[in-house]
């Protein structure tokens, strides 16, 4: 296995790394503290093109190899974590699922306007629809005249949810008794646009951390839906919402990686400036000790998230088994990652990195919902278990 970078992927990420830098982390602070989404800043990202990268050209994308999808993801939440699920909902979630199960009308419609950087949202979660993604409580009805779907209910945990203009959602059709009580029965797959009578967003959450990243409620009062709008047929939204998920980990993956990074760095850098009994505090055995673990597992994470994207690839390109066990490894091992690390950066830093003039606190905050969302830890537990045999 070659572990150099190719010129394409060292170039993007030097162009990836001076965009967080020079513009992300100026206004990072405030957005965080008032929990305001980087629209700006994303207008800026878009004159890069990278807002395309999985959308084929004939749609005006900018494809690229999944590795440096990761990479992408993982220098912009070295950063700024907020921006960096922003950005993976968009490509990842709603424009890849859409150029993967879209039929040429919805990629020409859809794809085309995701390119050129209207954002894209993603919209499983409910109530009581997170982990146990089957159970959606939010129903569609086909209408009489067979033209449309009536689609109720509220959907939650809507990365994106105010900014965007275009969401892939689930719901489950109830107009076909053939779908009965089975669990997956019905679950279908739609496009909505921001603008459909009888949709609406509701309450923007409050969190704990990527407070930058706006999460909202989302509510459908009798939304109409055109049919055309509707993904693969109906009642075949589960396996679409599945595939999603093992792209999307990936994406986590490489997000949760990015904070490991960040938090690394700025323990490292504050560990050779600050003097302690006549020298550095990173030359004291205990702090050098967690400086070496950060890199550590740091470097180990990087390794599996690079290795569950080159499986992605694999898997597109060639037809090769899904990698759903690559994803789930990815996603609970850097996860787990990105949390110590920047526990252990608060920690090297003391009380100063118990304050908001150092980035460590922030990251601290946004390295939990990594073991969160996109299937919490236990879950990945399970699916990795599901896939390992004798």
């Amino acid at each position: 296995m070659d572990f150099q970078e190719t010129e394409e992927q060292s170039m993007i990420r030097g162009m990836v790394r001076s965009f967080a830098e020079d513009i992300l982390a100026p206004t990072c602070l405030d957005r965080d503290r008032n929990a305001s989404p980087p629209l700006e800043e994303w207008k800026l990202f878009c004159e890069y093109g990278l807002q395309g990268i999985t959308i084929p050209e004939e749609y005006g994308g900018n494809p690229v190899d999944d590795i440096i999808e990761a990479i992408i993801v993982e220098e912009l939440a070295r950063v700024d974590p907020s921006f960096s699920v922003m950005y993976c909902v968009h490509v990842g979630l709603c424009a890849k699922t859409i150029a993967l199960h879209g039929n040429e009308e919805q990629k020409k419609k859809y794809l085309t306007r995701l390119s050129k950087g209207e954002i894209g949202a993603y919209s499983l979660s409910e109530a009581g629809a997170g982990t146990d993604a089957a159970a959606l409580g939010c129903r569609a009805k086909l209408s009489d005249d067979g033209s449309h779907y009536i689609l109720n209910g509220e959907k939650m945990w809507v990365t994106n949810g105010k900014s965007a203009n275009i969401y892939v959602l689930f719901a489950k059709d109830i107009g076909h008794p053939e779908y009965g009580d089975k669990r997956h029965g019905g679950t279908t797959a739609f496009i909505i646009d921001s603008e459909m009578e009888g949709f609406s967003v509701g309450k923007k959450e409050e969190k704990l951390g990527i407070r930058s990243s706006d999460t909202c409620v989302l509510l459908l009062n009798n939304c109409k839906v055109p049919v055309e709008n509707v993904l693969k047929g109906s009642g075949n939204g589960f396996p679409i919402a599945m595939n999603a998920l093992d792209n999307s980990r990936i994406g986590i993956a490489a997000q949760a990686l990015g904070i490991a990074q960040g938090a690394y760095e700025a323990a490292l850098n504050y560990a050779h400036e600050r003097q302690s009994f006549g020298k550095p505090i990173a030359y004291h055995q205990s702090i050098g000790n967690y400086l070496a673990d950060m890199a550590t597992q740091t470097e180990a994470a990087r390794m599996m998230v690079y290795k569950a994207a080159w499986a992605k690839q694999r898997h597109y390109e060639l037809g090769m088994e899904r990698h759903t066990k690559e994803a789930s490894m990815a996603k609970l091992f850097a996860g787990d990652t990105a949390m110590w690390v920047s526990e252990r950066a608060v920690q090297v830093l003391g009380g100063y990195g118990y304050t908001t003039d150092f980035p460590v606190e922030r990251f601290f905050r946004d390295a939990k919902i990594t073991q969160i969302y996109e299937g919490t830890q236990e879950v990945q537990r399970i699916v990795i278990n599901r896939a390992i045999k004798p």
